[in-house]
């Protein structure tokens, strides 16, 4: 290449070209992926204990034709179990022009709710939607909300009579519930009826931070409590570590609601597949962004539950598993 004789006016001229050259190209790329519809997933769990949730919301998604970075984007929020800063999270959210909004659990829920009327909605939900308030109807949400009703509360009779025939000498049982969690009236008062029914003492213990577990569990062992139920709860969930390894130090038998605290070390767990639940919530996400309104898409209910049972575990507390709770095992843990 030739230089004319103004060598410095090329040679700035040059440099400038280049520049422009360098600067197209994020402009490009933000062009390119301003235009992909974003969603705001928020959720009042964590994602350490959501990894599987948050896979097969993806999952759904890419079931209706979106792959996020590819056509689409996500925005992700996760409370940690602290309610309390969802509102901003949510607020945040919406300022950055979601087209969606994915709120996982019901403080979640509630939250998205609250702060918009015009961006479309989809939950999971362990309560009912339409006393929680979310939804009209099930068949006809109505509004800007629709979801997935995960059958949470309603299983906390069930897991009482799976740990009374694991545990059936155990004279006082005891229910751990958060009291900040909207679904805590609903999920007391059902833990009292099955109690009674089975004619089993149960006492209801609060606690909704660390310090409350650990003081908890502490009063648990000077009850001498012959087992404990842990209530569907994502701050429980959060917490999971600490509680499987508050459960193990005072050797207290207890049952939880999600695979992942059994897998982490549990006893067992009866719950709904929440992987299955986020898949639908997926689903209905790619299908309201291809144009579908919440108010039309009726409410899902997620009925597949799952039994797990950890037979290490109990033969470390010196259990012995009935045939009868292996055989309706949805998975034994070795």
């Amino acid at each position: 290449m030739h230089c004319p004789v103004g060598a410095q006016m090329t040679r700035r001229e040059l440099l400038s070209l280049l520049g422009g050259v360098a600067v197209v190209w994020p402009l490009t790329a933000r062009a390119q992926h301003s235009s992909m519809p974003l969603v705001g997933f928020v959720n009042s769990s964590s994602a350490q204990a959501q990894v599987l949730v948050a896979a097969a919301y993806r999952r759904g998604l890419e079931e209706t034709g979106f792959i996020e970075g590819k056509n689409l984007l996500i925005e992700s929020r996760w409370a940690d179990g602290q309610y309390n800063r969802l509102p901003e999270m949510i607020d945040d959210l919406i300022k950055r022009n979601v087209a969606v909004i994915m709120a996982g659990g019901p403080p979640a829920a509630h939250a998205a709710k609250k702060a918009t009327s015009t961006i479309p909605i989809v939950f999971t939900s362990g309560d009912d939607p339409v006393q929680l308030g979310l939804v009209s109807s099930i068949n006809r949400p109505g509004g800007n909300v629709t979801g997935v009703h995960i059958f949470f509360s309603e299983v906390e009779s069930k897991k009482l009579g799976l740990l009374r025939e694991l545990v059936p000498n155990a004279d006082l049982m005891v229910a751990l519930v958060n009291p900040t969690f909207p679904s805590f009236k609903s999920q007391t008062q059902e833990l009292q009826t099955a109690a009674n029914k089975l004619g089993q003492r149960l006492q209801i213990i609060h606690a909704s931070s660390e310090r409350d577990l650990d003081a908890a569990f502490a009063s648990m062992k000077q009850l001498r409590v012959g087992a404990t139920l842990v209530a569907a709860d994502p701050f429980f969930s959060t917490r999971r570590d600490q509680i499987v390894s508050l459960a193990a130090r005072y050797a207290i038998p207890a049952v939880y609601e999600q695979r992942a605290l059994v897998a982490a070390g549990g006893l067992m767990s009866y719950g709904t597949n929440l992987a299955e639940a986020y898949r639908q919530a997926g689903i209905y996400t790619g299908r309201i962004l291809k144009g579908e309104k919440p108010s039309e898409l009726p409410v899902v209910l997620s009925s597949k539950f799952e039994f797990v049972i950890n037979l290490k575990v109990a033969k470390t507390l010196g259990l012995t598993v009935s045939a009868n709770l292996l055989s309706t095992a949805d998975e034994v843990i070795e």
